[in-house]
């Protein structure tokens, strides 16, 4: 995972991403180079922990093995997992990610209220790949 998309532990787990300090547009993934509003004429961008929960925008399912950089062991069968759409209403963005694991489609509703939370996107004897997963609020792991 790209370093810097999130930080913190447990319920203080956030995904971080940039806000302008000219518009005050907020981006995911964080962007450091130049604010991605055509609005603005840009401003500082700054560092911002996004809301730890949101609602469910749109969700679908994986049937199939994503292309590399997706981190996956080839020869281990392909496992569908729940992809989230979840809107953060404070950032005014939409947010993709994985759903955590044991939820499916099943339990996602749109508009169900979700929560991030931290996961692992892949393990291998060597590494760990952090990355977010989208949770129903009220689930426990």
């Amino acid at each position: 995972m790209v370093a810097g998309w999130f930080t913190g532990e447990g319920e203080h787990f956030r995904l971080v991403g940039t806000r302008c300090s000219a518009c005050g547009s907020v981006f995911f993934p964080r962007e450091d180079a130049f604010c991605r509003n055509p609005e603005c004429e840009g401003g500082e961008l700054t560092a911002t922990p996004l809301s730890g929960r949101g609602r469910v925008w749109s969700y679908t399912d994986t049937r199939y093995r994503p292309p590399s950089p997706y981190v996956t062991n080839p020869e281990l069968p392909w496992e569908p997992y729940a992809l989230v759409a979840v809107e953060l209403e404070a950032e005014r963005i939409v947010v993709l990610g994985q759903a955590a694991a044991g939820v499916t489609v099943g339990d996602l509703r749109v508009g169900m209220e979700v929560e991030v939370v931290p996961g692992v996107l892949y393990k291998d004897a060597e590494t760990t790949w952090p990355t977010w997963n989208w949770r129903p609020t009220g689930v426990t792991a």
